[in-house]
């Protein structure tokens, strides 16, 4: 029997095991972990040790380093502060990646790394940021601020992005990743089709998706945001007929072709929420997505409803945020405080 492909006149794509066994990560989770190992590389170049025969206490000492020196230059807040938990746990994965990889016993997995997290946890005593939600008039102020940025020529490129970026990622309750992940054929606008208004945003990959099915937010066109008419406004000023459908800009205002990056997203509410008078310290890119679901409960949206927007796996969360947002309704202390 013949196995080759290519005399049968099949098309069967071949794909290695490197391949697939690249792939069954989620891009930012490859990216993060790619982060985690150069920082534990660097440590072991620092003190002159190889990280590829690292030991538990190589492992162990360097989660110490790092928790007493700040080395994350990719922050946007917090610069001056030792590395979270949460990143310490992600060198970790990191590690244990890629020493899986290789079929190497990971020095990351020994216990005594385990009771050094553990005693680095109970020192830090650190409460878990969470940054706070923009409610639906802090969007509707943001936007505006661009507004009128949009009115001096050498601004208006920019301003007219921003105010879609904090507008659509707004309304879609969508997270960073999904932002810089959406291209141009990804927004299908229903005028015309149906009579209706509105939008389809169809995100290719999310987290509650990591095996890329596709997801899909309907997006209304809105009286006061307007989330869908300064999409189409971006779109017509910037000209773009391909590629990603937020991108980088080169003085000037020129398209550069390339997606906005996570951490361009949250630099960029942070520099806006700055300009209408919020501390941007308190927000990040999340903001937007926690708003969206705040906002909504506040206005006493279903639970199944938001569920829909933000595609949350699980209503926990969504359940958290609703609680937060609803903590002074009929308070149990209103009528004797």
């Amino acid at each position: 029997m013949d196995t080759d492909s290519s005399k049968d006149g099949g098309s069967h794509q071949t794909v290695s095991v490197r391949e697939a066994s690249r792939t069954a990560l989620a891009e930012n989770t490859r990216r993060a972990y790619r982060g985690g190992w150069r920082k534990f590389a660097a440590y072991c170049g620092r003190e002159r040790l190889d990280p590829v025969v690292a030991t538990p206490e190589h492992v162990a000492e360097f989660l110490v380093s790092v928790t007493c020196v700040q080395i994350s230059r990719g922050a946007t807040t917090q610069r001056e502060k030792p590395l979270a938990l949460g990143t310490l746990r992600i060198c970790l994965a990191a590690i244990n990646r890629w020493y899986g990889e290789r079929g190497l016993a990971s020095p990351a997995r020994s216990p005594k790394v385990a009771s050094v997290l553990r005693g680095l946890g109970r020192l830090a005593n650190e409460r878990p940021r969470q940054v706070k939600a923009l409610r639906e008039h802090e969007i509707e102020a943001i936007v505006a601020h661009c507004d009128r940025l949009a009115a001096r020529r050498e601004c208006r490129v920019m301003a007219v992005r921003d105010a879609a970026v904090i507008a659509v990622g707004f309304a879609g309750a969508l997270r960073r990743s999904e932002i810089c992940g959406l291209r141009l054929e990804d927004a299908e606008f229903l005028n015309g089709r149906t009579g209706e208004g509105g939008m389809l945003l169809h995100v290719r990959r999310s987290k509650t998706d990591q095996l890329g099915e596709g997801q899909t937010v309907a997006v209304p066109e809105g009286t006061f945001i307007r989330p869908v008419d300064r999409l189409r406004r971006w779109l017509d000023l910037s000209g773009a007929t391909t590629g990603p459908l937020f991108q980088t800009l080169w003085r000037g205002g020129h398209l550069r072709g390339r997606p906005l990056h996570p951490t361009d997203i949250a630099r960029l509410v942070k520099r806006h929420v700055s300009a209408i008078g919020l501390d941007p310290t308190d927000y990040s890119g999340h903001s937007l997505r926690s708003g969206f679901v705040t906002s909504a409960a506040i206005h006493s949206a279903r639970l199944d409803k938001i569920m829909e927007v933000t595609r949350h796996a699980s209503a926990a969360m969504v359940i958290r945020y609703i609680r937060q947002a609803n903590a002074f309704e009929d308070h149990a202390g209103a009528a004797f405080l």
